[in-house]
């Protein structure tokens, strides 16, 4: 399962590259986040701890961190961080905000493309490391 994690995490790193040249800009943090929380709960699997079914699993890598190698662990606020902060975009990334009715294209800039798109590079990167894939 960690493997199909990771995997799956990369395909979708592929459609956020892809939304990015386009310049679809909300749907590359929408896309960010899905292969964030696949990434982590791939190393999650590999740590053999069950997978919340949440989004935002920064709260299962801190309660099982010592179950990670240093190489990881050593990058585990900046996971942590990444997790929530693309957690709370997921739903307002893709169906906009109600509260101001504002259309998720019109939320979003191209430096929060760039941003999302980049934590979630280096999330996949190291959770590939740590799966050795």
């Amino acid at each position: 399962m960690a493997e199909a994690h990771l995997r799956q995490a990369r395909a979708i790193l592929i459609e956020a590259r892809d939304l990015h040249a386009r310049g679809v800009w909300n749907l590359v943090v929408r896309r960010a986040q899905e292969a964030v929380e696949l990434a982590l709960k791939a190393a999650l699997r590999w740590a053999g701890v069950e997978v919340p079914r949440v989004h935002d699993v920064g709260d299962a890598l801190v309660d099982h961190q010592s179950r990670f190698p240093a190489e990881f662990r050593a990058h585990l606020d900046r996971f942590v961080a990444v997790s929530r902060r693309l957690g709370r975009e997921r739903e307002r990334s893709f169906y906009g905000d109600e509260a101001t009715a504002s259309a998720p294209q019109h939320l979003y800039a191209e430096g929060d493309a760039d941003l999302a798109l980049e934590d979630a590079e280096f999330v996949a990167h190291w959770c590939g490391r740590l799966i050795g894939h």
